[in-house]
């Protein structure tokens, strides 16, 4: 008999939907959105309404795998759950003396925005262990730096309020790509009159619906931000502020006609956006993690975010600025994970994953702990991370859902359940909302939550600490026992009832907050690898983003044919293409210095002259070993220690027959 169940989406995303999930006979045959949810309003994005495809795909792992040919061949040999953990915990326990701890390095991030499974059990297993701790930069560190910097939290408008917006830019935010439940709030808006505008050097799908779409070239976002500042001081139009005499002057310095060099907008649209976003009450901005990576990304976001201020934004009902929510969801991390539980130990950076692996020493990392994550696939420098993953003295360990890029150089591969089948508790940074989610459906052939691998694990390593054997509802007591105020009133039984509880949240998050307009210099230069920049090489004319793709999300639909198919394209502009003989359809070859792809050419006005666009997310093993992270170098933001996936310089040719 059918039965209604429900979840949580657990994906990397700022919506974080609440799903209703059919069911017969224990197993889920579609899935939709909760029509009580103020945000989900019962749809899901289309990755999510078929995500049964995935969750139920040929190829998911049901058991553990022990390696049994060369490291990236594949080929593996299933065992038994006892022998896996006995395997696992005997080469901790011998690397973890003949090296040190600090010589086991976990890695994980955003394949679960479960507090539980992404960040509880596993955090307490690895601060026991002595571990290297992991800095978590790949998508968001930047923008949170920036965010911190000026406000000193990271907070923002709620979704719900953008349709009392009348004035709303997308700004490095491809909308109905990656935050498609904050459309029905937009188009509401605009229904009311509100103007639509787009800042993005890619012409996506958001913004070809939009009243005015200005593409500047990649990275050039601070420059803008400062000239718009610029205008509105020159003019009148900002507000006068405690403590701005260091931000008028720095603004000073950016006329529109100096931005217009490196941002490629020309001088009278900047004064046009300027006096229009100041002029029009009130006024939004939803700012998107495109922004920060770039080598001036995390200063950028700084820059953009003051922009409320200058204007009053934050004091009104549908103003202000959102690029995350994710400040206010203060549970009691401490207790959920443990830090008490080892002495300090190093911190690597997971950004450099492929330096840790292949240069780092004193000690070198001799054991590598992957679960939410695909580095093989997702992080920059990818030589060299397949070269630190191929290393015959790296003992490795993946949890996952298939055998991916990574899984495929294991040595020990375990079987790890989705959001459909365990418990979790979880934040958005998107909306206000938090989440309880119980198993809607029994999890396949042996597979089992990072919960309780890492559990076990525990058990195998001898830590007989009490925390060990917390069941899943004490972690959810103890993440629950904060004295943040957001929080009171919130308990797991009232979570129980209500499946979503917004939190105390005030209707304007950011009123009353004083911005730091001094602290950091926001002083403009072009990224090293850009078209200005001063590791320009002639050699590699084209700047290449390579932006989320609309049917995949990071790597998680890798092993789906229409993921597949989106992440081999190359958009170029007809002059570009025409300059090197490249037709439509045509298969190219996408090069610099650091390696070469394969892609398949797709010819128009997706990009300007000058800029190539290809979506990233492609499992490697689909692309003759390669995706167009191969491209790009591990070099770092400004602040936050995170990647600059957007300053990438490359040239394009028709690939030989």
């Amino acid at each position: 008999m059918g039965e209604i169940r429900h979840s949580v989406c657990a994906l990397d995303c700022p919506d974080c939907c609440a799903i209703v999930v059919e069911t017969d006979n224990g197993r889920a045959t579609r899935l939709r959105g909760d029509p009580a949810h103020p945000v989900t309003q019962g749809f899901l994005c289309a990755k999510v309404a078929r995500y049964l495809e995935r969750e139920y795909h040929p190829h998911r792992l049901l058991h553990p795998l022990r390696r049994t040919g060369a490291k990236g061949e594949a080929r593996f040999e299933r065992i038994s759950w006892d022998e896996a953990l006995d395997a696992i915990a005997a080469r901790l326990k011998s690397i973890s003396q003949q090296f040190g701890p600090e010589s086991v390095l976990p890695y994980s991030y955003g394949g679960t925005l479960g507090f539980l499974q992404g960040g509880s059990m596993d955090r307490r297993f690895f601060h026991r262990l002595g571990a290297s701790r992991l800095d978590r930069t790949i998508c968001a560190s930047a923008g949170g730096a920036g965010l911190m910097e000026a406000y000193g939290r990271r907070m923002g408008t709620p979704p719900e309020d953008f349709v009392h917006a009348r004035y709303i830019i997308a700004w490095g935010a491809n909308i109905l790509a990656t935050n498609v439940h904050l459309w029905p709030f937009i188009v509401e808006a605009r229904r009311r009159g509100a103007r639509f505008v787009v800042i993005d050097p890619v012409r996506t799908k958001t913004a070809a619906l939009a009243d005015w779409h200005l593409a500047p070239y990649p990275g050039s976002d601070l420059a803008l931000a400062l000239a718009i500042m610029h205008v509105m001081y020159e003019e009148g139009l900002a507000r006068k502020l405690d403590g701005d005499e260091s931000l008028r002057a720095r603004a000073a310095e950016y006329p529109p006609e100096k931005a217009a060099h490196f941002t490629g907008i020309e001088a009278g649209d900047i004064r046009r956006l300027a006096r229009e976003y100041a002029a029009t009450r009130p006024a939004v901005i939803r700012l998107n993690y495109g922004v920060q990576r770039s080598q001036r990304g995390g200063r950028a976001v700084r820059a953009i975010s003051l922009l409320p201020a200058l204007v009053g934004a934050w004091e009104e009902r549908g103003g202000g600025l959102q690029l995350t929510t994710s400040g206010a969801f203060q549970i009691n991390r401490n207790a959920l994970e443990r830090p008490d539980l080892g002495p300090p130990a190093r911190t690597v950076n997971m950004t450099l994953l492929g330096r840790a692996l292949t240069e780092l020493g004193n000690p070198p990392v001799r054991a590598l702990i992957v679960y939410n994550s695909n580095p093989a696939a997702i992080a920059p420098n990818q030589a060299a991370v397949r070269a630190g993953l191929e290393r015959n003295d790296l003992f490795t360990v993946v949890i996952d859902h298939f055998l991916n890029d990574t899984a495929r150089c294991a040595d020990i591969v375990l079987p790890a359940t989705t959001f459909l089948e365990h418990t979790d508790l979880y934040f958005a940074y998107g909306h206000y909302y938090l989440q309880l989610a119980r198993p809607a459906v029994p999890p396949p052939g042996e597979c089992r939550s990072n919960v309780e691998i890492f559990r076990l694990l525990a058990h195998r390593m001898g830590f007989g600490d009490a925390c060990f054997r917390d069941s899943e509802d004490d972690l959810l007591r103890q993440a629950l026992e904060t004295d943040s105020p957001y929080f009171e009133g919130i308990t797991l039984e009232r979570l129980e009832r209500e499946r979503f509880v917004r939190l105390n949240v005030p209707a304007l998050p950011m009123a009353g907050v004083r911005p730091d307009l001094d602290g950091g210099p926001l002083a403009y230069e072009p990224p090293e690898e850009s078209r200005l920049g001063a590791d320009f090489d002639p050699r590699y004319p084209l700047e290449l983003v390579s932006s989320k793709a609309h049917d995949g999300l990071n790597s998680s639909f890798g092993m789906l044919p229409r993921a597949q198919a989106e992440t081999s394209v190359l958009e170029i502009h007809p002059e570009d293409a025409a300059r090197r003989g490249i037709r439509d359809g045509m298969t190219v070859v996408v090069f610099n210095q650091r390696g070469a792809i394969r892609l398949t050419a797709r010819v128009g006005d997706f990009v300007r002259p000058g800029v190539v666009r290809a979506p990233s997310g492609r499992w490697p093993a689909t692309a003759a070993g390669a995706n167009v992270n191969l491209l790009i170098a591990d070099r770092l933001t400004d602040i936050g220690g995170g990647p600059t996936f957007y300053n990438c310089l490359v040239e394009v040719r028709p690939c030989e027959p």
